[in-house]
């Protein structure tokens, strides 16, 4: 049987997804990226569980650190998810067009959103082209309660 890679990119989309900023730091370096592929993963102790492009340079550096954050952005923030969108080479540059602050574990957490939480590593696979990191939620900082941004909502694709 073979699989009907149409049906597949139909059905694969319309699991829901919402945006976040993930962020990271090593040393002076901060990078950020558009996550979707975001679920909590267990209550006790707190997990996240995100999907990173295996070949992205903030991959690396959360292999590298053990650390991320995850910024929840509003219903209304498909401009600051668009910063993040795209694939970049190198470092720097998207966090000059979105304010931040450091979080207690020295990560980007966004100001003007949602609200944010910092990750330490606990696990990851890496199957295909996307590693799966698992993330005890360390910190939390909730700005302003309100809709989540989410995929459907913005007209993109990103899976499939």
């Amino acid at each position: 049987m073979s699989l009907d890679v149409d049906a597949k990119k139909v059905l694969l989309r319309k699991i829901p997804h919402g945006l976040f900023v993930c962020g990271v730091r090593e040393g002076d370096e901060v990078n950020g990226f558009t996550a979707s592929w975001v679920t909590q993963g267990s209550f006790e102790p707190p997990l996240v569980v995100m999907g990173v492009r295996a070949d992205s340079t903030s991959h690396g550096i959360i292999e590298r650190t053990k650390r991320f954050s995850l910024n929840m952005l509003k219903a209304d923030q498909k401009d600051l998810a668009a910063v993040f969108f795209k694939p970049q080479k190198g470092l720097g540059g998207r966090f000059d067009a979105a304010p931040f602050q450091d979080g207690p574990l020295g990560l980007p957490l966004l100001d003007g959103v949602i609200g944010g939480v910092e990750c330490e590593l606990v696990g990851q696979i890496q199957h295909g082209d996307h590693t799966v990191f698992v993330g005890e939620v360390k910190t939390a900082q909730l700005l302003e309660d309100g809709e989540a941004l989410t995929m459907a909502s913005t007209g993109w694709n990103y899976g499939g």
